[in-house]
């Protein structure tokens, strides 16, 4: 009768406060065969309730112990050995032994100092990357509620818009920020239109690769691209790109409309380039602007002394017949004289 009075009492005090790493690991029965003993220093009388408020203040309510509990997937079983080494080889001791209220402080402070100084080194769970994706691998132990808290975002993330000319090449990759379990599967699908709904995908491929790779893009490629991955048949994470390929004609179309838009502006000059643009004009250095008007120069003269010679050529070749022959008489005649 008195040991089912003590175990009610136990679980009164798990009732009105929060569950820790203590009572995930410890029975109930081991911790009531430490706390039989427990003598109040004060009234010099037995008092187990006294001992389950101890083990509150020590482990249950305290942050530290929590904190060190956090530990990632598969180690929970890590914290159970660390802290059944500490426990149990008092619970062996006070065993139907009487003890003082301050030997129970003392030896239980130090097996939480020891378990907060063990717990700690453990792996920590890699932690949560919204926004979206259950995250089986960032999971951390909840030593307040016994269990693994994972990190339960939506399956679906945002739509990322991607644009591309035609004849060009893109990518898209199905990768997200946290690890992925081993042998985890890739599916990509496509709908022509921009949704996220299911039943709108077709099954394009299914395997280990995470990239989906268009070598040369035409406009019927334009369309919504979901990849989806799982594990052991449970879907961890969809990410969608929704895909613009824009024709060469449209393309061409834009870029005289363009050109035409800029030569209405005032002057008829095009605006100068911001640094922020992604093509600059090049300017040649001064020597090659030298060398460059020195040369039309002399073209200029070289063609301007030719025209010259032709002229004087053209000229000498039509000069007055008449006047030649008088010139011609005048000749003979100083010679006969």
């Amino acid at each position: 009768m008195f040991v089912l009075i003590v175990k009610l009492l136990f679980f009164s005090s798990i009732i009105s406060t929060a569950l820790n790493c203590y009572q995930c690991f410890i029975d109930v029965d081991d911790s009531l065969r430490m706390c039989w003993g427990h003598i109040l220093t004060q009234y010099n009388v037995r008092n187990v309730d006294s001992c389950f408020k101890t083990l509150d203040r020590i482990f249950n309510n305290e942050p530290r112990v929590t904190d060190a509990g956090k530990v990632g997937r598969g180690y929970d079983v890590m914290l159970n050995n660390i802290l059944m080494a500490e426990i149990m080889p008092i619970v062996e001791e006070f065993d139907e032994q009487t003890n003082d209220d301050t030997v129970y402080e003392f030896r239980l402070q130090a097996a939480a100092n020891n378990f907060i100084e063990a717990a700690s080194r453990l792996p920590r769970a890699s932690g949560c990357f919204p926004p979206c994706g259950f995250q089986a691998q960032g999971a951390v132990y909840n030593c307040v509620t016994c269990q693994y808290d994972s990190c339960e975002f939506p399956l679906d993330c945002p739509v990322k818009e991607i644009t591309v000319h035609e004849n060009n090449r893109t990518q898209m990759w199905c990768k997200v920020p946290f690890p992925l379990p081993t042998g985890a599967e890739i599916m990509w699908r496509y709908a022509m239109e921009k949704t996220m709904l299911m039943d709108r995908f077709d099954e394009v491929t299914v395997g280990l690769d995470p990239l989906y790779f268009i070598s040369s893009a035409r406009p019927e490629h334009s369309g919504t691209y979901q990849c989806e991955i799982f594990s052991q048949e449970h879907s961890l994470v969809r990410i969608y790109y929704y895909l613009t390929v824009v024709p060469l004609a449209q393309l061409g179309h834009a870029e005289l409309q363009d050109v035409f838009e800029q030569a209405l502006l005032p002057g008829g000059q095009f605006p100068p380039l911001s640094h922020k643009d992604p093509f600059t004009l090049w300017v040649p250095s001064p020597a090659l602007l030298t060398t460059c008007l020195t040369s039309m120069f002399l073209l200029v003269f070289l063609m301007l002394g030719v025209l010259y010679l032709l002229s004087n050529q053209i000229g000498t070749n039509h000069s007055d017949p008449a006047q030649e022959t008088k010139s011609t008489q005048k000749k003979k005649y100083l010679i006969h004289c």
